[in-house]
């Protein structure tokens, strides 16, 4: 095994990255500086997605939310060309997460659909971006609420409200 390798499974076992709650302190907005982009991917509802990004700890948009907005039928667009989705935070535009990495598209939308939300995995986060408090919620280092981890035999899986990640970059 070579020295990276040992270096890459040791950051692994770190994951996910942890802050404390002042990530989450009263700013601007609720919890962010800013509300939600006006224009958010996939017909996601505004008034919904700010609710839940800044104003909110510990719910999320109604099970199956996101299987009924346009995200599926968009995401066949996307992956065709990209190979991946990209998901922004709906609040800043950064880059939070980008799926399927070390599976099918296949195996995101069952695993998604069997919880209810979209899940991630480790390697499909931008740890840049994200982190958890104690007690498994899932922020962004601006303050939005993204969701939670809700780890099962697989390891850490981000459960993630759509909303929450419907953004377009912070540079288009």
């Amino acid at each position: 095994m070579i020295e990276t390798d040992l270096l890459d499974k040791a950051a692994v076992k770190k994951l996910p990255v942890m802050a404390d709650e002042s990530i989450m302190a009263p700013k601007a907005h609720g919890t962010s500086a800013t509300p939600v982009q006006a224009n958010l991917r996939w017909g996601c509802e505004n008034k919904l997605a700010d609710r839940i990004c800044n104003f909110n700890r510990h719910y999320a948009e109604h099970s199956s939310y996101w299987t009924e907005t346009s995200f599926l039928a968009d995401a066949v667009d996307e992956l065709e060309k990209e190979k991946q989705i990209q998901f922004y935070d709906s609040n800043s535009g950064k880059l939070l997460f980008s799926a399927p990495k070390g599976r099918t598209w296949d195996q995101f939308v069952k695993e998604s659909n069997a919880h209810g939300w979209p899940s991630f995995r480790d390697e499909e986060v931008n740890w840049d971006y994200v982190r958890c408090v104690p007690g498994g919620e899932a922020v962004s280092v601006n303050g939005t609420h993204l969701g939670h981890n809700l780890p099962d035999g697989k390891g850490n899986r981000y459960c993630i409200n759509l909303v929450s990640v419907a953004g377009r970059p912070e540079n288009k």
